[in-house]
């Protein structure tokens, strides 16, 4: 695949990226009205060309555009910080209740996490793109995932990412252990802030 041939094949999954970012920031300041926003940031990338190739070689798949384009469901990503799991789980139902994305698939790391850890919640949605000549769907990977989630991915991908180590078990076991005691600190946040927001009803409805 030449550079220009991979600057054609993203122009439309930067502009999926983009339209599902906006769907996003309405989300984020409707699901709870006024009282809180449930989005802590939102990350978005797009798969360079190398990363594209390589993918592709491992699928034993020549490099091209046509097998990229039709193979591939990773071109386009973002992911989702929030503060606490039951933020997760709303927003993922919020999205599969938009009329005009397609959920292509899901795997739900928070219910059933991985052997190491690892917490999150993903999604494959086909976004609408509007062309002069047509309209497609193009796909956008969906992480959605709490600060501490978050945290503990970016640390266990700084650790291990392409790593071979001798101690490869006891760091996978020291890991759980540290998704575990996270999960715990999770918890702790949401109840008080829980509790916070049972307070803050509680005033508001004596004032009224």
């Amino acid at each position: 695949m030449t550079n220009e041939q991979y600057y054609d094949l993203i122009v439309p999954y930067q502009d999926a990226l983009n339209l599902l970012k906006a769907r996003l920031d309405v989300l984020n300041h409707s699901m709870y009205g006024n009282k809180s926003h449930p989005i802590h940031n939102i990350q978005f990338r797009i798969k360079q060309k190398a990363s594209i190739e390589e993918k592709l070689k491992r699928m034993d798949l020549q490099g091209s555009f046509m097998n990229a384009k039709e193979h591939l469901q990773d071109i386009a990503g973002i992911r989702v910080i929030c503060y606490f799991e039951k933020d997760v789980e709303l927003l993922a139902e919020q999205l599969r209740k938009q009329s005009d994305l397609i959920l292509v698939k899901e795997k739900d790391y928070i219910t059933n996490p991985k052997p190491n850890g690892y917490r999150s919640f993903h999604m494959i949605l086909g976004i609408q793109v509007y062309s002069m000549e047509s309209t497609e769907y193009y796909p956008v990977e969906v992480q959605i995932r709490t600060i501490g989630m978050d945290f503990w991915a970016s640390m266990e991908h700084r650790i291990c990412y392409k790593q071979e180590r001798d101690n490869k078990e006891e760091i996978q076991r020291e890991l759980l252990r540290y998704a575990e005691i996270l999960k715990e600190i999770e918890e702790g946040f949401e109840g008080y802030n829980e509790q916070n927001q049972n307070e803050k009803a509680r005033l508001s409805h004596k004032t009224n």
